[in-house]
């Protein structure tokens, strides 16, 4: 009997679900790294710089990944957890006049402006594909549950 094919819709859905994903952290890495420079002089133990260099370090790692991995739900888990902190750091720090905490900078800055609006756009579009990215990415089937499900089972969750 010939093996089953492989469901092509999921595949393309994850596929395009990576490449998304990916291309939003890109933006996201760019547009910090573009400006991490331009806020060196702000922060005394850490500048707002270091940490935009390190937010493009972890969305270029995230969106690599993803690109590579996106069979594997815990790389999902990191795009998702590095989209969704930037944005949340992006609006709170627009909204909120936070101050200093510990040894982070005061990063408050009440204003839009295209560089952070894309950034922050490209924020939630990375964390709604990565979230979708998870979900339809299942569980890995253990080699005994494999053995055991009858052909055309589906037990396990969606694989790819």
């Amino acid at each position: 009997m010939a093996p089953e094919p492989i469901d092509r819709r999921h595949t393309v859905t994850r596929v395009l679900l990576q490449v998304v994903t990916a291309a939003a952290l890109a933006v996201n890495a760019y547009v910090h790294a573009d400006l991490a420079s331009a806020f060196d002089p702000i922060g005394q133990q850490i500048s707002q710089g270091t940490l935009f260099r390190l937010e493009a370090a972890a969305a270029s790692l995230a969106a690599l990944l993803v690109l590579l991995l996106g069979r594997r739900r815990p790389v999902w888990v990191f795009a998702f957890l590095v989209s969704v902190s930037a944005l949340g750091a992006v609006l709170l720090y627009r909204y909120v006049n936070v101050g200093t905490l510990g040894p982070l900078p005061n990063m408050y800055e009440p204003a839009w402006w295209p560089k952070k609006t894309a950034s922050a756009i490209a924020e939630a579009v990375g964390a709604v594909t990565s979230l979708a990215g998870f979900l339809i990415t299942g569980p890995p089937r253990s080699a005994s549950a494999q053995a055991s499900a009858p052909r055309g089972d589906k037990a396990g969750g969606v694989g790819g």
